[in-house]
């Protein structure tokens, strides 16, 4: 509909200038001469391109002239936007109150077919931002399809950060589920649950974020309450590596870490994870390209506050075996380290 308007209003203002003051004209180009009429097709390209269009939501509020070549430009701009939302909120609001009736007997009266010729362009741009919209929720789907982690660890990439703030924001969307991860191949199954926005107290002031133990394939032959650490980490994506490292361990007493019996028990964590303002600041470390990545380790072995910070800054690349090995070095050493200090000191008082 958009593309067949534009193209006759454009050739119909083009054929209107060009009778009105080419059709007796010649073209002489050297030692040859054209007919215009002709050549219309060639003038409607060339020349005639500089003839300008009014934008269909002229009567809405949009007046900007436009070439039709710039159209679609335009249609991506903060003024067409605005007075597309405008409109549609207009329609949502009427459609509420009564039904639209898309086909309009036909009638004489122009006031009667503007009002069904602006009805059916705006269900157009209501089938446009739903286009959009499915095309979102499509990429969210795809976000949450990465690989399975069967290790207790999950890194969790997050796209499209800003929208998903602004729909925490306008409360479209107010949380945003992990992929799915697991403690080990027959182990507890797990997510985690993001408010963009805060949940609770923090609200419009912290991001939130909680971990979720869901039913499993296992769950019969599985320790309950689920007890064990857990981690979340923010990545910082700089070589600062200044991340945003915080943990808890669960309340045994809480129905959130008994053994599930619907789908997913009641989300527990840490509500004020990380300050908004934080993520929101232009350049800020977390979010690059409008993506964050953020990282949850579930430890069964109670891994020293201390150390925590040297394992989440151990690169992802590495297979998980890997990363097991250098913290369990990185421990020896420090408890040998340790000694070390304690021994020099005993021997120092001694003296």
């Amino acid at each position: 509909m958009w593309s067949s308007t534009m193209s006759n209003m454009f050739e119909s203002s083009a054929r209107e200038h060009f009778d009105q003051f080419h059709s007796n004209l010649q073209y002489e180009y050297g030692d040859e001469q054209f007919n215009l009429i002709n050549q219309f097709n060639e003038y409607k390209v060339s020349e005639c391109q500089k003839l300008t269009v009014a934008c269909l939501l002229k009567d809405f509020g949009c007046h900007e002239q436009i070439i039709p070549v710039k159209m679609g430009d335009h249609y991506l701009t903060k003024q067409h936007q605005y007075v597309l939302i405008k409109v549609i909120r207009q329609i949502l609001s009427y459609s509420n109150e009564r039904k639209i009736e898309i086909d309009v007997p036909r009638t004489k009266n122009a006031g009667d077919y503007k009002t069904k010729l602006s009805i059916e362009e705006s269900n157009t741009f209501l089938k446009a931002i739903k286009h959009n919209q499915d095309l979102a929720s499509l990429q969210d789907k795809i976000d949450v399809l990465q690989p399975i982690s069967y290790d207790g660890t999950l890194v969790w990439k997050i796209t499209n950060v800003q929208r998903k703030i602004t729909d925490a924001q306008s409360e479209q969307q107010t949380s945003i589920y992990s992929p799915i991860f697991y403690s080990s191949s027959q182990g507890y199954k797990m997510r985690l649950r993001l408010y963009l926005n805060g949940n609770g107290d923090a609200r419009h002031a912290y991001m939130s974020l909680f971990f979720v133990l869901m039913r499993g394939e296992y769950d019969a032959i599985l320790k309950f309450p689920f007890n064990f650490k857990v981690t979340f980490c923010l990545y910082n994506q700089t070589h600062e590596e200044r991340h945003i490292i915080d943990s808890f361990r669960p309340d045994i007493r809480s129905c959130s870490f008994q053994r599930p019996r619907s789908d997913m028990n009641i989300a527990s964590g840490i509500p004020k994870f990380v300050q908004l303002k934080m993520i929101q600041q232009e350049g800020n470390p977390y979010v690059q390209d409008d993506i964050m990545f953020i990282r949850v380790m579930v430890d069964p072995f109670n891994m020293p506050k201390q150390l925590l910070s040297y394992a989440i800054s151990l690169n992802p690349g590495f297979p998980i075996y890997v990363q097991e090995m250098m913290i369990k070095e990185e421990t020896k050493r420090r408890l040998e380290q340790q000694s070390r200090q304690w021994t020099e000191t005993k021997n120092k008082n001694k003296t």
